[in-house]
């Protein structure tokens, strides 16, 4: 291995070389603690430390890393408590998880370091939005993101790549290539012969780096990241290296030909440096055995502070308290003028003077720009606002939802509007297991808003037509917010921007130019969670929310024999349940219409929370009412008999009659 020292002085080489041992040294005592089964799991880096040494030391403190598994060379070039770090890993609670999660899937915001989640793809858009956050603030800043060859596979590196190039945003995106994707060797998961080849595809620089040679990280990188605080700009690195265990410890290394083993245990990071260290007289043996000895030290008496912590107990409320981030609501009233508006008015109202009132929010999404959006809400916004601020995005759901995500963690807001809301199933991943997960599992929140423009009647067919809500209510730390009415949508909407957690904004797109409503035009908010009760009566409870409000008002309306407690949700999550089993316990016969298919929709599970806490206060059973089991058809024959609404008015009729 050919060491070129350049201008380094023989402190800054000793220096490389304290960072490079810790790790090393740590991961040694964590192979003897797994044997001893005094750990459950290990991903070892053993073989691979150079790069996440290398990198952690050029970057600045204030710089965020985004690392993996295997990079425990970052944590320790932070500077983390080593205690911190085995309480991390023994699931303790001066780790940064709270026992929530393991090993290295956790970020903190102390040493700027974003931990992964196991779909590995998010972390890389989650980069790309830290680094547009840094761009956005005129920041000098460059956000390194670790990934493996693996991964390189997943959509979500293609994405993130796109968009940081597209973008001009200063993100290492740092590949550590050592080979295999757990077992599967590279040849399996590419033909290309070099991943710093794919950069070509996106117009981005790339490099190809020994990832094995700490100088070599070290002073490329050097010139490289100075470059991009000057230039901004994404750069593509391939770091040759190999992992001298198994994926993690269980899995072992019988896969790897011994041939290859052998060979990469020849170019091992820390004994190469060492005997080079050694050779330019700036390493003595007497000084390693001191020093190795100190770390030794170091990592045994943190391991048993942290061993001597006590188990963490379970508290209920603990547990539930921290699926959401804290927030206390501020309610904005408005004046007493109103102007008469469409639906697709107030929301555009809405989110404009929100844009107004935060300067940190970002509005993202597929020609919203000078096209002002598929449904022409955003029209205007770049003349109001800057296309720093208006976005338009290349058709990638998931990696923008994962960009919202690091821009909250570099202080801005966002919303993120899907075209229609049959398209969030390709952003589904980095919505359910990160923004939803992210408070829950190390205390950072997602101050992201996904506008999701859905619903049937308008005859778009299968891919353009659904109203997917139950996929997001069933995931805890997600909020779920459904207007029927202009007035509620702006207020809504405001009230959501402002919320610092993740809430999932549903626009029904038959009601954006049917349905006008007197809207104040100023600035107004209305809190989450509150149902709005629209007609009162002693019948029967109709429940509902979004076009089915409409449905039901129309219903009644032509039976005006019936006395109903009309309650518009709004709100799916948080629900309004007092004021459903207030108006249940009331009329003692409820019925609950959902434009959903039946089966698994949020109808069910307000009627089974019916059932549970008012059983003996109905008079009949609870009766749902959805639509068919199928997909959306297109024809409007076919639609009519998809959609509820006159099976609405015979369930009714015979809730009424039982």
């Amino acid at each position: 291995m050919n060491f070129d020292r350049k201008e380094l002085t023989n402190e800054q080489l000793l220096d490389l070389y304290k960072k490079l041992i810790k790790p090393r040294l740590i991961e040694e005592k964590m192979l003897i603690l797994i044997r001893q089964g005094k750990v459950s799991k290990w991903f070892s880096g053993i073989g691979q430390e150079a790069i996440s040494v290398g990198v952690t030391a050029v970057l600045d403190k204030d710089e965020y890393i985004l690392p993996m598994h295997r990079n425990l060379g970052v944590f320790t070039g932070r500077d983390i408590p080593l205690s911190r770090l085995f309480s991390q890993w023994q699931g303790k609670a001066n780790g940064f998880t709270k026992g929530r999660d393991r090993s290295f899937h956790f970020g903190t915001q102390e040493y700027k370091i974003i931990g992964m989640i196991s779909h590995l793809g998010p972390q890389l858009g989650v980069a790309d939005g830290i680094a547009l956050a840094h761009k956005l603030k005129k920041e000098n800043k460059v956000t390194a993101v670790f990934t493996g060859e693996g991964a390189t596979s997943e959509g979500d590196f293609h994405e993130a790549l796109n968009i940081a190039a597209v973008w001009e945003l200063p993100v290492l995106f740092i590949v550590e290539n050592n080979g295999y994707g757990l077992s599967t060797p590279t040849n399996e998961q590419y033909r290309c012969e070099n991943i710093a080849d794919k950069g070509i595809g996106f117009g981005m620089e790339s490099h190809i780096i020994d990832g094995n040679n700490i100088l070599e990280v070290f002073t490329k990188l050097t010139d490289i990241v100075a470059s991009l605080r000057e230039n901004p700009r994404p750069v593509l690195l391939e770091f040759k290296t190999f992992r001298m265990r198994g994926h993690e410890e269980a899995s072992g290394t019988k896969y790897v030909p011994q041939e290859l083993m052998d060979m990469w245990a020849i170019k091992d990071p820390v004994t190469n440096y060492m005997d080079f260290l050694k050779a330019e007289g700036v390493l003595t043996e007497e000084y390693d055995t001191q020093l190795r000895a100190e770390l030794k030290k170091e990592i045994d008496e943190n391991y048993q502070k942290a061993s001597n912590e006590p188990a963490i107990e379970a508290s209920l409320s603990e547990e539930l308290n921290d699926v959401y981030k804290s927030y206390k609501y501020e309610e904005v009233t408005h004046s007493e003028k109103k102007d008469n508006v469409r639906m697709i008015d107030a929301i555009s109202q809405g989110l404009k003077q929100s844009m107004e009132r935060h300067e940190n929010l970002v509005i993202m999404g597929q020609d919203i720009a000078e096209y002002g959006g598929a449904f022409k809400i955003t029209d205007g916004f770049v003349a109001a606002f800057g296309k720093d601020r208006v976005r338009n995005t290349p058709i990638c759901e998931s990696a923008i939802v994962s960009t919202g995500m690091g821009l909250s963690i570099n202080g801005y807001k966002s919303v993120i509007e899907m075209q229609f809301a049959d398209f969030v199933s390709t952003g589904f991943n980095p919505i359910v297991n990160y923004l939803a997960k992210v408070h829950y599992r190390w205390q950072e929140n997602a101050d992201v808003v996904v506008r999701m423009p859905c619903g049937a009647g308008v005859q778009a067919g299968p891919f353009h037509s659904q109203t997917n809500e139950a996929w997001f209510t069933k995931t805890p730390g997600l909020k779920v917010v459904y207007p029927a009415f202009p007035y509620d949508a702006k207020g809504l909407l405001a009230a959501a921007i402002n919320d610092p957690n993740p809430v999932m904004f549903f626009e029904h797109k038959a009601l954006y130019r049917s349905v006008y409503q007197d809207v104040p035009p100023d600035y107004y908010t209305i809190p989450l969670g509150k149902a709005a009760l629209l007609r009162e009566g002693s019948d029967v409870t109709v429940i509902s929310f979004g076009a089915g409000v409409h449905w039901a008002l129309e219903t009644l309306d032509k039976n005006p024999d019936i006395k109903a407690d009309l309650l518009d949700l709004r709100s799916l999550q948080p629900l309004d349940t007092e004021a459903i089993y207030a108006s249940v316990k009331k009329t003692n016969k409820v019925i609950i219409l959902q434009e959903d298919s039946l089966f698994g929709g949020i109808a069910s599970d307000i009627s089974a929370m019916i059932m549970e806490n008012c059983f003996e206060y109905l008079d009949a059973p609870v009766k749902r009412v959805g639509s068919l089991e199928s997909a959306i058809p297109f024809v409007k024959a076919l639609e009519d008999q998809y959609l509820p609404k006159q099976r609405f008015e015979t369930a009714l009729a015979d809730l009424i009659a039982y």
